[in-house]
């Protein structure tokens, strides 16, 4: 399915601060347990805005995005049960809290403008030199 060649976008932001250590020579010293600070963003996309002309009610957005991250923040990813097996790379990340907001948005808890929703994309930026993101169709 391809996505439409315009669409509107809303982008709430919150922070997390973790712990966690990697898998592999990969990652040399990062193997071991360090600490990380991610701004976080998510920008909602749609075809079109409400009736109110928002694409969706960014207070419900962010307070869903601070729901998500809240089981994340000041915790070692490593303790996790849904990074046990697994690194939890900046990309992994994304997709876990992606995953997370579709399913609000799915459910209901963005409120007004979630039912039109097309895409989601979620930004982590490790620092001011680096960031990954998962996009994609709410599904």
């Amino acid at each position: 399915m391809s996505s439409p060649a315009s669409l509107f976008a809303v982008e709430v932001r919150d922070h997390i601060m973790i712990a966690h250590s990697f898998k592999g020579d990969l990652f040399g010293p990062a193997q071991a347990l360090h600490g990380a600070t991610f701004v976080v963003d998510v920008a909602f996309m749609s075809e079109r805005l409400t009736e109110e002309g928002v694409v969706v009610d960014i207070g419900r957005a962010t307070e869903a995005l601070k729901a998500v991250l809240g089981p994340l923040n000041y915790r070692n990813l490593d303790e996790v049960p849904a990074f046990a097996d697994i690194n939890s790379t900046t990309e992994v990340l994304a997709k876990h809290i992606f995953d997370a907001m579709a399913e609000a948005a799915r459910t209901g808890a963005l409120g007004t403008g979630g039912d039109r929703l097309c895409r989601l994309r979620v930004t982590l930026h490790e620092s001011h030199a680096a960031r990954a993101w998962f996009e994609g169709p709410i599904a």
